[in-house]
């Protein structure tokens, strides 16, 4: 059974889809000439399922965004020894601001670029050349990924042409033993560091392993350390969106970070990964259409981080068959993540006849987009030839409706009745 999830993301493209502010990143001559109105979302599960919608397989390079994935490689490699040349704080400043902390010489954080610059030369040891460098990054973020990622050369020899700003970061860190490398060796690194290129469904996927706890969540391949990816989530939410970074918590509540390309990463620990393309900026660097498609998904989802509503992946109780009758129990919050998760299980069931009872009374409450979803799928099974019916004893899914209808209501007799007849499975499709 087709899911709701990748129309509805249509549908929020389609809200976003008119907005023409912003420009273009015009300080990259390959990305000075980019195609402004490309537009596309992706979320990816921590269980490894993707929805997508939109310019969805248009690639571009990650940018910033490999940020604080190589932060977190970084820390993988060596630990809190990294904490010896970058700082955690946000610095409220210009992510290519002149400076360093000034007692201790350090950048403030590794979201700036010359944060970004310092923990880049420690990936393969401060000894590692250029080249084996570069590789072992582009390793590490393919296996985020699950797949080998291109490398866009034309647009790395550019930008390091004009590189002037990066090259004195590199300089300034050099002067005070922050790095050791030559200076326009840092920067070359760096440069061909962003410029891996993804899509919307590599950047979900990649977010979707930090909110996994560091396991891929379509390889299974552990990535990163639990505590490595939960302090790379913690630098995001404090630095990923620069100085507009306070406001983007308090409003989207997403921990994110943003790529001059029009890229926007985020991810929501335990629940799920996001991607979206948009090549505007914003007076920031981050892009407009992104991040009106982030407000949506925060209010519409329910998925700002302060959210005091509980996760609710483990939605599904049982599923058991009884003669003709399925009864599906459900637990719990529904929220996106349960709902998303109880279509999941619906979907594998082959429902060709027979009704399906929905037990609620272990639901403790149902959000708006949990009903939504739920709505749009049970029409889609009654159309199929289905019966649905409903045992909603507290009311919990008052609002919910069939093709405008309210399902048939089953009493605690009449669902007793049914579970009466011996279960023909273990709960177990």
């Amino acid at each position: 059974m087709k899911s709701p999830v990748p129309q509805y993301l249509e549908n929020l493209l389609d809200e976003v889809r008119d907005n023409t502010d912003g420009a273009v990143a015009d300080y990259i001559p390959n990305l000075a000439e980019a195609d402004p109105d490309p537009l596309a979302i992706a979320l990816c599960t921590v269980s490894g399922r993707i929805y997508a919608a939109g310019d969805a397989d248009r690639l571009f390079t990650m940018q910033s965004i490999t940020k604080p994935f190589i932060f977190g490689l970084a820390l993988q490699e060596h630990g809190e020894k990294v904490l010896d040349v970058v700082g955690l704080e946000p610095s409220g400043e210009s992510f290519n601001e002149l400076s360093l902390d000034r007692s201790t010489h350090r950048p403030m954080n590794p979201m700036i670029n010359a944060g970004a610059i310092a923990v880049n030369q420690l990936i393969n040891g401060t000894e590692s050349s250029v080249e084996d460098r570069v590789a072992v990054i582009h390793d590490f973020l393919g296996r985020l990924a699950g797949r080998r990622l291109s490398v866009d050369g034309d647009l790395a020899d550019n930008e390091l042409a004009g590189a002037d700003r990066n090259l004195a970061l590199a300089h300034m860190l050099r002067s005070h033993g922050v790095i050791n490398d030559d200076a326009r060796d840092a920067v070359d690194s760096y440069i061909r560091q962003c410029a891996a290129e993804v899509s919307v469904r590599d950047l979900a996927v990649m977010a979707a392993t930090l909110a996994n706890g560091g396991v891929q969540p379509q390889t299974g391949e552990r990535v990163l350390d639990a505590g490595v990816a939960r302090l790379t989530l913690a630098v995001m939410s404090s630095a990923g969106m620069y100085d507009g970074a306070g406001r983007w918590m308090a409003r989207v509540g997403i921990p994110a970070k943003s790529g001059v390309s029009g890229g926007l990463l985020g991810s929501l620990p335990g629940q799920l990964g996001i991607g979206t393309f948009s090549p505007r900026l914003d007076s920031e660097g981050n892009s407009v259409r992104g991040r009106l498609l982030y407000e949506r998904l925060s209010d519409s989802m329910g998925l700002h981080l302060m959210n005091p509503a509980e996760v609710g992946v483990h939605a599904v109780r049982s599923i058991l068959v009884h003669g003709e009758d399925t009864v599906l129990t459900l637990q719990g919050v529904i929220n996106f993540s349960a709902a998303e998760s109880i279509l999941h299980e619906i979907a594998r069931h082959d429902f060709t006849e027979g009704r399906l009872v929905l037990d609620v009374t272990r639901v403790v409450t149902v959000e708006s987009i949990g009903r939504r979803f739920l709505s749009s799928v049970l029409a889609k099974m009654r159309s199929a030839g289905l019966d649905i019916a409903l045992h909603d004893p507290e009311d919990r899914l008052r609002e919910l409706t069939v093709d405008g209808d309210r399902p048939e209501s089953l009493d605690a007799e009449e669902l007793a009745e049914v579970e009466s007849e011996p279960p023909e499975n273990d709960g177990e499709w």
